[in-house]
């Protein structure tokens, strides 16, 4: 029986696990969404096409399973651009629809024609047009399969008069997602073992690619009497029941992290790609582990560089090594880490009735969330406070902009991951930035039923943008925001709200807004002089910081110098 293009693309996607497609109707996808109507996949009607890509990555980065979007020619694709940047950094499986205009009018500079491949092959691990009717299922299936196996977003471009192309489609072709083994080899693990073996301090680092292998990672730590430094993406999985854990590195990190990566003899690198160079020791110390090749030495020289799946390969590795007797450099890693956490706690602890500094909200969130929270938090500050703050426990699961450092992804994340998690309490970390920049679906949670808890960090300024001219010893500019009072604007859209302007106010108002039924905003005014400290404040930074203090004084800012130093510095 002949079916058209559309219905066979729709229906390789359900047989490919997809639930949902994001996106907004129009001209070009007409058909394609009259097939998606007639399916079992669920079409989810967003405000911009970039909070549905980022929703679709949010929903396929959490659940492992494929998410959908779909946008019609020119503006339509184009507006999905920045987040299928970010979801396929974050290597969600991802399809999205591309349409383009009709095969008629290809070439000919026809209005909103966009040459598609050219945009998205530099965030795709496959795009390609439906050429043909019969490629139509073919197509989408590989699509599907390099969107699940490699992890990343797949793009399938199809003209819109293609969508209405019949074919018999005869051939069952279906996706594939083999689990293969992959470690290093029986010399190389010797050599590794060997090399482990011999020296007096080692310090694992675990990035992403240990996800799924954290209690092999723990077992190897505690052979080797090793503290784990881990990435911010892995703190979801290396943080929890982790008697090995000390915390991060990198200008998001802590001094544990980074004093045990300088001290150690070997920094054994588990499925990281970490792109900070200068928080690498020597090559000479650096021996890393990834299961692709093409990450080896990348971001900074290496002495040993092996191939593998992070588990496979700590099982095969685990029967070769000794079981390491001296703790000294584990006892003073851990001690460090303790004085870290305390130090965080501190300042979460520091305020008075009129100043609610933003590691206090993230602290009294971490109390108060549930014990199986979804956490999302925007690129800048909140992030920030979010893996400093807020504790992983096991159940709580986190995403964050990490590696395309966008703006305005902490919501649009939590519209997916709220779809595929309806029974979960879903909470989106915001800037006051970010909120305003996809405001509009605010909308989308109401329309969509979608009961996520938005938390936003009102500073009145691009706060994280401040902070790096500060630094920087400039003085400030053009990050001042004049926002409007968001639980009024929740409020007129349907949602929940409240604002929390005193230290007294927050608890109870947390409480009240996480209880609230379907989705609900809580806009907490915050000091806006809050410096993120790095793990270590060095000369240069303190002298441009003071810089700054020069030059704001002269311009008539002596107050907010003050206040500067008496929150950051004095306390």
């Amino acid at each position: 029986m002949a079916s058209t293009v559309a219905e066979i693309i729709v229906d390789t996607l359900c047989q490919a696990g997809a639930r949902r497609c994001w996106g907004i109707v129009g001209d070009t996808i007409n058909h394609f969404t009259d097939a998606v109507r007639k399916s079992d996949l669920r079409w989810v009607h967003v405000r911009h096409e970039e909070a549905g890509a980022l929703a679709a990555g949010g929903e396929g980065y959490l659940t492992g399973e494929l998410a959908v979007c779909a946008g019609t020619c020119g503006p339509g694709s184009l507006h999905f651009v920045n987040g299928i940047f970010e979801s396929h950094r974050n290597g969600a499986p991802v399809v999205l629809i591309a349409s383009d205009v009709a095969r008629a009018e290809a070439g000919l500079r026809f209005p909103q024609e966009v040459d598609q491949r050219k945009i998205y092959e530099q965030a795709s691990v496959f795009c390609e047009y439906v050429s043909h009717p019969d490629q139509a299922r073919r197509i989408t299936t590989l699509a599907a399969q390099a969107a699940l196996t490699r992890g990343g977003v797949a793009v399938v471009i199809v003209n819109g008069d293609m969508f209405t192309e019949t074919t018999d489609d005869r051939l069952e072709w279906r996706v594939h997602r083999p689990s293969s083994v992959l470690r290093p080899s029986d010399d190389e693990l010797d050599a590794l073992a060997r090399d482990l073996d011999s020296a007096a301090r080692v310090t694992i680092y675990a990035g992403i690619g240990a996800r799924g292998a954290a209690a092999r990672v723990v077992q190897l730590a505690g052979l080797l009497k090793a503290p784990i430094v881990h990435t911010s993406r892995a703190k979801e999985f290396i943080e929890p029941n982790n008697p090995f854990n000390i915390g991060m590195t990198g200008i998001l990190g802590n001094r544990a992290g980074v004093e045990a990566i300088d001290a150690a003899d070997i920094m054994l690198c588990l499925g990281t790609d970490f792109a900070w160079t200068q928080f690498y020791p020597d090559a000479r110390y650096v021996i890393q582990i990834d299961s692709d090749p093409t990450h080896l030495g990348r971001r900074a020289p290496i002495r040993t560089g092996l191939v593998g799946d992070v588990g496979a390969t700590i099982e095969a590795l685990l029967p070769r090594l000794k079981t390491r007797s001296d703790s000294a450099h584990l006892d003073r890693s851990l001690k460090r880490w303790a004085a870290d956490r305390e130090g965080y706690a501190k300042l979460a602890c520091a305020h008075d009735d009129a100043l609610i500094h933003p590691q206090t909200v993230a602290q009294t969130l971490d109390t108060l969330a549930a014990d199986d929270a979804i956490f999302t938090a925007d690129g800048g500050s909140p992030m920030v406070w979010l893996l400093r703050h807020v504790t992983a426990n096991g159940r709580r699961s986190f995403l964050t902009s990490l590696l395309h450092g966008t703006m305005a992804n902490a919501y649009p994340q939590a519209m997916g991951m709220a779809a595929a998690f309806p029974g979960r309490q879903v909470i989106a970390m915001c800037g006051d930035g970010g909120m305003t920049m996809l405001m509009g679906d605010l909308l989308t949670l109401v329309q969509e039923k979608l009961p996520i808890k938005l938390l936003v960090f009102n500073n009145g300024s691009l706060g994280f943008v401040e902070m790096e001219q500060r630094v920087e010893g400039l003085i400030d500019s053009f990050t001042e925001l004049k926002n409007p009072d968001f639980a009024k604007l929740a409020e007129v859209c349907g949602i929940s709200g409240w604002r929390v302007d005193t230290g007294p106010e927050l608890e109870p108002a947390m409480r009240r807004w996480l209880a609230a039924e379907g989705p609900a905003l809580l806009d907490v005014h915050v000091n806006r002089v809050e410096l993120v400290m790095p793990p270590k404040v060095e000369i240069g930074q303190v002298a441009s910081t003071a810089l700054f203090g020069v030059r704001a004084v002269l311009d008539g800012r002596s107050r907010e110098v003050v206040q500067l130093l008496r929150d950051n510095f004095l306390r």
